[in-house]
């Protein structure tokens, strides 16, 4: 998964079709604890380029205009989810030289076709997964790119909210973190009359295939913290637009799935990462002590001066501001600032841990743990970003745009050192 600082990519998300207080009896099973040591061992990020696709003077395939997410499979092969240009609709893959092999899909309303992919989802053996909101549906084709079958979603037709997703390896399933619409792109229909009950949890849930309607079991329960609700216009016939929102600072939810179908999760303000599996919730916890940081007074009326001088740099000459000031003056807090803001896992089962800067909303070191919890070491705040996408061999991929947003997928190779 992505850090903070690429939240801009983050597509419209879907509605929890089951409720999320169930949890199988084998969860409450005692949990581990991991206490990891609180002194920094710095690290050397060093990685080797190994191509780059997407240029407006490339191949047409390659002219990307939003891509959303990237995956490798156990090939090596890269999977590349555009919205725009000439994959819009489809998802280019391209061999372990950047060379394209095929694209996944295509617009149309037969077996294997489209309107719009929402979410896309790759196995290590190369199946593909599309999450399609329009046809409340998910495609699934082969590794060759060859359509197999079309899963509906089933649940609440009216919902408009499409979580991302994530293949769980091993199984004919999904996983996926239920956040009860949070985040950029998210709303409702909602009305006064049929009002849907709010979130109290964010549910880390797996999403199986193996029929002809995909059904949700609960892996773990995320702490979902206060909400509010920020109305985004009222209809004539009494419907409103909605879309809930966290408080500032208050804890997101990371995640990522491990090679063994398992999940690693981080939702509090601690430096708490907790490691579910099926059937069984919460197993693990890889902790540091490093506390949150206290949100005080002073710490509130800088944030407010931050978003507004960065209000008043991309205004428009003449733009009136004075609904954006009054939404930041009246801006809701949470009472800490969390330690982690971003988490991944790795092709090997490691934990890429993003913890904040020393501002606020900035980013800091990244830490480094084993797939059996040990804790290798943190790169330098600023060595690197937390890749877009791990892959075998020690692969990884970055999205990353230039001065005019012109779109470029980067892969580059991680080079082991050894950790003293």
């Amino acid at each position: 998964m992505r850090s903070n600082s690429r939240s801009h990519r983050v597509t419209v998300h879907i509605a929890c079709l089951v409720s999320a207080l169930w949890l199988p009896k084998a969860a409450l099973t005692a949990q581990r604890t991991i206490e990891l040591p609180g002194e920094d061992r710095w690290l050397d990020a060093d990685f080797e380029e190994v191509f780059r696709v997407g240029s407006l003077m490339g191949e047409e395939w390659e002219q990307f205009g939003d891509v959303r997410s990237v995956a490798f499979d156990a090939a090596g092969r890269l999977h590349i989810f555009d919205r725009q240009g000439w994959a819009a609709g489809r998802i280019v893959v391209v061999d372990t030289e950047g060379a394209l092999v095929h694209s996944v899909g295509r617009k149309g309303e037969g077996p294997g076709e489209f309107q719009g992919a929402d979410q896309v989802a790759v196995f290590p053996d190369g199946r593909v997964v599309v999450a399609e909101l329009g046809r409340r549906a998910f495609h699934t084709f082969d590794a060759s790119g060859d359509h197999v079958k079309t899963v509906k979603m089933g649940g609440d037709p009216g919902s408009a909210i499409l979580e991302p997703i994530a293949a769980q390896p091993g199984a004919d399933a999904l996983i996926t973190v239920s956040t009860g619409g949070l985040g950029a792109f998210t709303a409702q229909w909602t009305h006064e009359s049929g009002r849907p009950a709010p979130a109290t949890s964010r549910p880390v849930e797996r999403v199986l295939l193996t029929g002809p309607q995909a059904v949700k079991d609960t892996v773990a329960v995320g702490w979902l913290p206060p909400v509010d609700s920020v109305s985004l216009g009222r209809m004539p016939n009494g419907y409103e637009f909605k879309r809930p929102r966290l408080r500032t600072f208050a804890p997101r939810l990371y995640w990522g799935v491990m090679p063994d179908g398992r999940v690693a999760f981080s939702d509090s303000t601690t430096y708490a990462v907790k490691i579910a599996e099926a059937g069984a919730g919460i197993v693990r916890i890889l902790a540091r002590p490093i506390p949150p940081e206290p949100v005080t007074d002073r710490v509130i009326r800088t944030e407010k001066r931050r978003r507004l001088s960065e209000l008043e740099e991309e205004a428009e000459p003449g733009e009136d501001l004075r609904e954006e000031r009054e939404r930041i003056d009246n801006l809701k807090f949470f009472t800490e600032i969390p330690v982690i803001r971003g988490l991944a896992v790795t092709w090997d089962g490691g934990v890429w841990v993003m913890r904040r800067g020393e501002e606020p909303v900035s980013d800091g070191p990244i830490d480094l743990l084993a797939a059996d919890g040990r804790y290798l070491g943190s790169y330098r705040p600023g060595a690197t970003e937390i890749p877009d996408a791990f892959g075998p061999d020690g692969l990884v991929a970055f999205i990353e745009a230039d001065e005019l947003d012109v779109e470029t997928v980067v892969v580059k190779k991680v080079v082991a050192r050894p950790v003293n």
